[in-house]
């Protein structure tokens, strides 16, 4: 006998960041008296950002923390009910679709909105978090600004670790580039460009092991062919560490229900944010493997909301 109680709601958002709370600013406005359930992180992995300055309407930057709590006000005055709480289980085999929250409480949701973000891999070193927000990041195109004529480093071989190189050297004087491999796994034609960019100096073979620095990051510890004969430690001096390694979508929740890519990004249909089950939405990074944005998150919860309400008034 199923003893747990059950809750109805006609618009449910799992997910804090840009994405979340924009949606349930929309929603709330189109009197959807949207439930959203802020998840391990509230307000998402903004929050872990100093500054933030390429958002529209902050002329003097703000801090991703305030940022996101300017939003969930604006959500909740608009009426949205904002809860702590973590999804654990959801059930999609039939509307209304069935969440439940910190395995002990259900809701029946005719729309869902799935906004839970993506995660950034690290190398797992102590220093990543000792200097978080002190000159180590893992999104070039958000902080590489405050990198301006200085010196910076990309951890990564890939096609995005090269992209964010690129993007680096237009504005730091070094970029070193510390590939694990004695090869980049990018594209020939990325491949090309940051070989042929003056200023990006690609270290093969190098594994990073530690940060150093007093009030932020001043240099990274590196071993050069490390575990061999002929390993060598090397230093290198630099003011950004930047992590390009790869991101995981939050998807695992949600994954037996919709259609994701390889990776684990939920598909959408092109240009909206609907999944292949009907009344079901997803905003934001957890869809997005390309831009990464704090803006176009929270366009897409935007789309999501719109969508949702929508969506209502067909069923």
């Amino acid at each position: 006998m199923n003893t747990i109680p059950v809750e109805k709601t006609r618009c449910l958002i799992i997910g804090s960041g840009p994405a979340g709370y924009t949606a349930a600013i929309y929603a709330a406005r189109a009197n959807l008296s949207p439930i959203l359930y802020e998840g391990i992180q509230p307000g998402g992995q903004l929050t872990t950002t100093t500054d933030i300055e390429n958002f529209p309407g902050y002329p003097e930057g703000v801090s991703g923390y305030e940022m996101m709590q300017d939003l969930k006000k604006q959500a909740m005055r608009f009426g949205a009910d904002v809860r702590i709480g973590i999804a654990t289980q959801i059930d999609l085999s039939a509307a209304p679709y069935k969440v439940t929250i910190d395995g002990e409480k259900m809701l029946e949701t005719d729309t869902l909105i799935f906004a839970t973000g993506a995660t950034a891999k690290y190398l797992g070193l102590p220093d990543e978090q000792k200097y978080a927000g002190m000159g180590v990041s893992a999104c070039a195109t958000c902080d590489g600004f405050f990198y301006r004529k200085k010196a910076v480093a990309v951890v990564g071989g890939g096609d995005t670790a090269c992209e964010e190189a690129l993007y680096l050297a237009s504005l730091a004087t070094i970029v070193y580039l510390i590939v694990r491999k004695p090869y980049l796994r990018a594209s020939k034609v990325m491949q090309e460009r940051v070989m042929n960019t003056p200023n990006i100096k690609v270290l093969f073979e190098h594994n990073t092991v530690g940060l150093f620095g007093e009030n932020g990051v001043e240099g990274a510890h590196l071993v050069k062919r490390m575990g061999e004969e002929d390993e060598e430690k090397v230093d290198i001096q630099i003011d950004g560490f930047f992590l390009a390694i790869g991101h995981t979508p939050n998807s695992g929740l949600i994954s037996e229900w919709v259609e994701t890519d390889e990776t684990g990004y939920i598909k959408t249909v092109p240009g909206t944010p609907r999944t292949n089950v009907p009344g079901v939405f997803a905003a934001g990074d957890v869809a997005d493997p390309h831009y990464r944005q704090a803006i176009t998150a929270a366009a897409s919860g935007c789309m999501a909301a719109i969508e949702a309400e929508r969506y209502l008034l067909h069923v």
